[in-house]
């Protein structure tokens, strides 16, 4: 009927959807070249079997070992095998703890998560407002500040910052609890030790992006308009610094949950940091194998969805 309503549809030729589309692509292929580098890694790295078998095993008790979980196979066949199964949720079981490798995650990963998402929100938090702050104040006492605090950063290394507020605010005040992670409470000292250590490359990006933000015509026009300070910083100054941040803060996060380890050792956080150190100890190959490709997947989608929030933010992504 002439002048009837036809609600709008997304043509194959849709920006975001082709945007979509080559970021999927892209993080599949990622992940499944992941997934060969890790297999690789891991049985390249010296005999399996043997590993298993541990120290003074006998040749039969490796070969044994090596006909029993299939290592005396084409190393292209067992990683056909092992894809296959993951494929289907199968991770495998593992060797030492006589469990499937899905259920040891399960109880590993959530810890490992919640600590890095607190020490990403404890990063952002503390690095965004200084960013910002330096760039509306540069060569003050601010900007020092910021500037003294990237560098002190990147100078401390995590795990001595860590035992320094263990010692401060668990020996010394007793305020928190410096081992376990039974509460929220648990995370506080690793969040904070995790998260420090991202906070100078936010934080001078932040500064960097509003210093060159700040100065743009549209910021000028804004105020020409008589806006508000905090509307032109926030609305048209951060809104367009923020879009690197954001790449970068799923870097970082990435970074946190495949590099937790000596966070989680210290603190005594049972998390896939602290299963992996032990499952390599104990040659535990089906576990290692499942760490590594669930860690590259993790980054990859985070990688992907920091992607499709640029290109939300910014609609110039979506057509490069």
């Amino acid at each position: 009927m002439w002048g009837a309503y036809c609600p709008p549809r997304v043509s194959p030729g849709d920006p975001m959807l082709v945007y979509l589309s080559k970021r999927l692509l892209m993080t599949i292929l990622v992940i499944a070249v992941t997934s060969v580098i890790a297999f690789l890694l891991v049985h390249l790295s010296g005999d399996p079997a043997a590993a298993m078998a541990g120290e003074g095993a006998s040749q039969a008790d490796i070969e044994a070992v090596r006909a029993t979980y299939g290592f005396d196979r084409p190393l292209y066949v067992q990683y056909l095998d092992w894809a296959g199964r993951v494929l289907t949720g199968d991770l495998g079981r593992s060797t030492y703890l006589r469990a499937d490798v899905t259920d040891v995650l399960a109880r590993h990963v959530p810890v490992t998560a919640t600590l890095g998402v607190c020490a990403l929100a404890f990063a952002l938090a503390l690095s965004i407002p200084l960013g910002v702050l330096a760039a509306l104040r540069p060569n003050t006492v601010i900007d020092r500040f910021s500037l003294w605090l990237a560098v002190a950063g990147q100078a401390l290394p995590s795990f001595l910052f860590a035992l320094g507020l263990m010692y401060l605010f668990g020996v010394y005040l007793r305020v928190l609890p410096i081992s376990g992670s039974e509460t929220w409470w648990h995370f506080i000292m690793p969040s904070v030790a995790l998260g420090y250590y991202a906070t100078p490359a936010i934080m001078r990006l932040t500064r960097s992006g509003m210093l060159d933000v700040m100065q743009s015509d549209h910021v000028r026009t804004a105020r020409a308009y008589g806006l508000s300070p905090w509307r032109v910083v926030v609305r048209h100054g951060l809104r367009h610094a923020i879009i690197p941040v954001v790449s970068l803060a799923a870097v970082q996060l990435g970074f946190m949950l495949g590099g937790s380890i000596v966070i989680e050792t210290i603190f005594s956080l049972k998390g896939i940091g602290h299963l992996a150190w032990e499952s390599i100890q104990r040659a535990d190959i089906e576990v290692i194998q499942a760490i590594l490709l669930v860690i590259a997947a993790a980054y990859a989608v985070l990688t992907l969805l920091a992607d499709l929030l640029n290109a939300a933010l910014d609609p110039r992504i979506r057509i490069s």
